[in-house]
Formats: structure tokens, C-alpha cells, sequence
């Protein structure tokens, strides 16, 4: 490529060079900027230099000069994401269940530009995560942006609501699609959930990508009097994995060893006091009563237990004594 082709460009490939091969650790003096400028077809006198990198400072981008040794050399800063930052972000991308494989590699593609090119190479290291099942729908992040619009211009949507069979194939739920008003998406169980107002229904929650077809109908939103002091956080902690259940205030005793465990599900917010057994103490708190529910008390162990009421004692009786029975 003949030297001077590129020179309109010229501040774009030095924004560019400097984000890219420089960093807190790296830096670049004046002739490597020289010669890297120049593989794009751009030439550049050393003047004319010092006024772009002061450019470069004027639009954001955190160009730090100093003496390194006998020579003068330059690098960027402060970038828009450090690399402490960036290493977060690509392990919260490679772990999320519901970003697919292929989305996964190219969000991580994408987070790895905001670093240099030594940096990056520390994100390539950071990716790897073990035994993680992906979601295999690739159309979840429209299927995301079309619930956001329909909340946006308060309509209601329309969709098939699928599930597995026993070929491995997605199928229908029911004949008909759902009709649902979407209020808000939430993330529980490693999952991102729709929470809606289904007519007849009240308040529902749906796996976004086991949805397929969603289309924004004219009507209006339904159920706002119900979402009108909606507390979704609680409402994601009393719907244990998202399986809904009948909604009941419990009571429960358990060894005192285990308080960080009811805090890290419950909050701060609970109430706990001594209970009769010595080294035990005993909460109420809303739930819904569902075998991820029990599921949930059984992992526990002896060191827990259904105080009241009555009701949700004998029915988690019953569920462990058909497990048990299934093993005879």
C-alpha cells in the first residue's frame, strides 16, 4: 500500500494503535508509532504527532507520555473498562447459561477490544469454565428486545411457550400461543425469566427462551393494579427456581449454623429469633410451596424444619415418604 494513501484516516489508526498495543505496562515512542502509522498507509512527522496525541486527550482517550530509559515513549491509560473489569465481564458472559455458545465467543470478541493486545491475551486465559450447559436458542436476544418494546409501548405479545420431548425436539405446550402481559424480565436459576399478567391467570413467569414466536399485539397491557407495588426481587426469592407454587407464609427452625444460608436466599430483612430447641432459631417467610420448595428444605437435611402450618408440614411429609416409597 503506497505511504500517504490513508492520511484523512490518520487519527483513527492512531486511536487505534494506541489502544490496541499499548498499556500500563507497554509503551510506544515516536518512531514505532512512526512505523505502525505507516502499515496503514499513513506517514506522519513527529510535530504533526504531538498535536494528534493531544487530539487524542481532548476526545477522551487517556494518552500519557513520560521518559522511559533514554527514550520518550507513550501510552493510554485509563481506558473505558480496566482489565480488572473486563476479566469480569467476560467470565460473567462465559458463565450465563442463557447466552448460547456462539453469542458467548462473539460477545467476548467484542469485550476483548476495549483492551490492548497484551491484555487481551489475560481474557483468552479467563474464558474457560467447566460443565456449563448453554442455551441452544440463538433468537433469545430478540426474543429479549421484543418483550423490552412491547413493555415500552405497553402492549401485550403473543407466543408458543415450548417444551422438550422425549426425541430431544421442542414442541408446543398447548395448541393455541400464549397471550400475556409482560411487566418485567428478571434472572433466576441461571435463567432469564419474563414475568407477565396472563389474563384469568394473575401474575406468571416464563422461561424466555423456551419462548418462540413472540408478536406484539395492539392491545394494551393488562394487570396493572397488580404490578402497581410489585416487588420482583421478592417475588424471584418466594418462587424457588422460578417454579411456581401456592403462595404461603411459612415458619421454619433451623440450627443456627445455618443463618447465612436463609440470609443469602431471604435478605437481611427477615426476621429471626431463638426457637425452643437450644442452638436453633426459627423465621416466617412467604414462599411458594412447590417441590423445589421442599427440594430445597430436604437438601438441608435434619437441620431444618417445617414448623407451620399444618397444611404445608403434611404435604411435605407425603412428598418425602413418595420418595422414599419409589426406592422400595
Amino acid at each position: 500500500m503506497p505511504k500517504g494513501t490513508n492520511q484523512k484516516l490518520k487519527l483513527y489508526y492512531l486511536s487505534k494503535i494506541m489502544t490496541e498495543k499499548t498499556d500500563d505496562e507497554h509503551s510506544l515512542t515516536m518512531p514505532e508509532i512512526q512505523e505502525y502509522l505507516a502499515e496503514y498507509g499513513v506517514t506522519a512527522d513527529r510535530k504533526s504527532l504531538y498535536d494528534d496525541l493531544e487530539t487524542l486527550r481532548l476526545l477522551g482517550i487517556d494518552v500519557i507520555g513520560g521518559k522511559e530509559g533514554k527514550a520518550y515513549a507513550y501510552h493510554v491509560g485509563k481506558k473505558q473498562f480496566d482489565i480488572a473489569e473486563l476479566k469480569l465481564l467476560v467470565d460473567a458472559v462465559q458463565s450465563s447459561k442463557f447466552i448460547t455458545e456462539k453469542k458467548s465467543r462473539e460477545l467476548i470478541k467484542k469485550l476483548t477490544s476495549f483492551a490492548s493486545e497484551y491484555e487481551a491475551s489475560q481474557l483468552k486465559r479467563q474464558v474457560v469454565v467447566q460443565g456449563r450447559v448453554k442455551t441452544m436458542n440463538e433468537s433469545i436476544y430478540y426474543i429479549v428486545d421484543a418483550i423490552h418494546k412491547a413493555i415500552i409501548d405497553n402492549r401485550q405479545i403473543t407466543f408458543e411457550y415450548m417444551r422438550w420431548n422425549t426425541n430431544k425436539e421442542l414442541e408446543p405446550r398447548h395448541e393455541k400461543p400464549y397471550v400475556a402481559s409482560p411487566w418485567a424480565l428478571t434472572w433466576g436459576n441461571e435463567n432469564y425469566y419474563m414475568v407477565a399478567y396472563v389474563e384469568g391467570e394473575g401474575i406468571r413467569h416464563f422461561r424466555v427462551d423456551k419462548m418462540m414466536k413472540i408478536r406484539e399485539t395492539r392491545d394494551k397491557r393488562l394487570g396493572k393494579n397488580e404490578f402497581y407495588d410489585f416487588d420482583i426481587a421478592k417475588y424471584s426469592k418466594m418462587n424457588f427456581g422460578m417454579f411456581g407454587g401456592e403462595n404461603k407464609k411459612v415458619k421454619m427452625a433451623f440450627s443456627n449454623d445455618l443463618v447465612g444460608v436463609f440470609i443469602d436466599w431471604f435478605g437481611k430483612d427477615i426476621s429471626i429469633r431463638p426457637a425452643d430447641k437450644e442452638g436453633w432459631s426459627e423465621t416466617i417467610v412467604e414462599v411458594a410451596v412447590s417441590d423445589q420448595f421442599f427440594g430445597w428444605i430436604f437438601a438441608l437435611g435434619t437441620k431444618v424444619r417445617i414448623v407451620s402450618p399444618e397444611e404445608v408440614k403434611e404435604k411435605y411429609t407425603a412428598e418425602v415418604s413418595e420418595i422414599f416409597g419409589a426406592y422400595k
